[in-house]
């Protein structure tokens, strides 16, 4: 059983910075993505950033791009998104989810290739 669980949202005001946390377990291969994805109310899921467990490379959004890194701890059981510079447009649910197969991050949609979420955590940046 695959289980992920999100920490580490909350509120900020904008130009500010969160860590989001996602803790994993119960993978049966080591060669999986672990994705950031948000949705906020009325759109559609869209993809932030994601990794390859296995050797670290990571993808990003155009928005999230040049303001967001996504790592992993040494063990491989941590995911992390570091957000800085926040923005209003930022304000969203967040999960954190995984694939067993890849590309990790193929498009806007790339949501739809991945088969076990976290729960999702709140996001909001005001201004």
């Amino acid at each position: 059983q695959v289980q992920l669980v999100e920490s580490g949202g909350g509120s900020v005001q904008a130009g500010g910075s969160l860590r989001l946390s996602c803790a994993h377990s119960g993978y049966t291969w080591s060669r999986t993505c672990v994705g950031w994805f948000r949705q906020a109310p009325g759109k559609e899921r869209e993809g932030v950033a994601s990794i390859y467990r296995n050797g670290g490379v990571t993808y990003y959004s155009d928005s999230a791009k040049g303001r967001f890194l996504i790592s992993q701890d040494g063990a491989e059981t941590t995911v992390y998104l570091q957000m800085n510079n926040l923005k209003p447009e930022d304000t969203a649910m967040y999960y954190c989810a995984t694939r067993s197969g890849g590309p990790c991050f193929s498009g806007p949609r790339t949501y739809r290739t991945y088969d076990y979420w976290g729960q999702g955590i709140q996001v909001t940046v005001s201004s």
